[in-house]
């Protein structure tokens, strides 16, 4: 599966990224008193959405119907399935954004 990196040491930054041939701006954030993350979404220069807490295993703006929001699942996901949270020991060491396709189906 594709997963969408996440450099935590350049945190709190900004990134695009392609997702089903459309161009999104990521904006990640780090609750360091809470020890959790967010992302801010933008299309075109117009924000989507923000502050979406990454919940573990609970794809991103899963609650939103727009067409404007990515066509893909952004799901964050451990493939080892060591890890239950989504949190700065974590992310990008075992919890991944995972980008389903529609129609892919994880295996398990």
């Amino acid at each position: 599966m594709n997963y969408i990196d996440i450099e935590k040491n350049l945190i709190p930054y900004r990134f695009d990224v392609s997702l089903s041939d459309e161009v999104f701006t990521f904006e990640v954030n780090y609750n360091e008193d809470y020890d959790f993350f967010t992302v801010d979404l933008e299309r075109d220069g117009e924000i989507l959405i923000v502050g979406e807490k990454l919940i573990y295993a609970m794809p991103l703006f899963y609650d939103v119907m727009d067409h404007r929001f990515p066509k893909v699942s952004i799901i964050p996901y451990d493939e080892s399935e060591n890890s239950i949270d989504v949190t700065w020991e974590t992310l990008s060491e075992s919890v991944f954004l995972y980008v389903i396709e529609n129609g892919e189906e994880e295996d398990g």
